[in-house]
């Protein structure tokens, strides 16, 4: 029975990572073909890109808007468990693109291999936390 159990966790791990995998390409597909670099239409769509046409302080700044911004217009049930929920995605999101700009400018080795295990954990704990919001609805319980 348990070896059932652990098999069958094996294969939800491997589907979440599967799934990061096709968003990614997704997101990177879709980034591509938005070359524009408005920044109001960046932070309106709560996407991010990192890239060398703009410096590393703009990128930082434009990463922590569309972090706020993702944090201050995730849906709120009044449930401490969902909410906590809605408003950590774009947070995890926010550090995801925070390594991203880190590996495009940074040159520490120690701190480019944390950037790549940020994105790689912050990755899988989001996929984690849609998950848990697919399978618990919200009920709102007020204010």
């Amino acid at each position: 029975m348990k070896i059932k159990q652990l098999s069958f966790g094996v294969l939800i791990v491997s589907l979440i990572i599967l799934a990061a995998s096709i968003s990614d390409v997704v997101l990177a597909r879709d980034a591509h073909r938005d070359q524009s670099g408005n920044e109001e239409k960046m932070l309106s769509e709560g996407t991010f890109k990192a890239t060398r046409e703009k410096s590393f302080p703009v990128l930082m700044d434009e990463s922590m808007a569309v972090m706020r911004r993702g944090m201050q217009q995730a849906s709120r049930t009044g449930d401490p468990d969902h909410d906590f929920v809605t408003m950590m995605i774009p947070h995890h999101q926010g550090a995801v693109d925070m390594a991203k700009v880190l590996l495009l400018y940074g040159k520490d080795r120690k701190l480019r291999k944390l950037a790549h295990r940020i994105i790689r954990n912050q990755r899988h704990e989001i996929l984690l936390m849609k998950a848990w919001l697919k399978s618990h609805p919200p009920v709102n319980k007020g204010d």
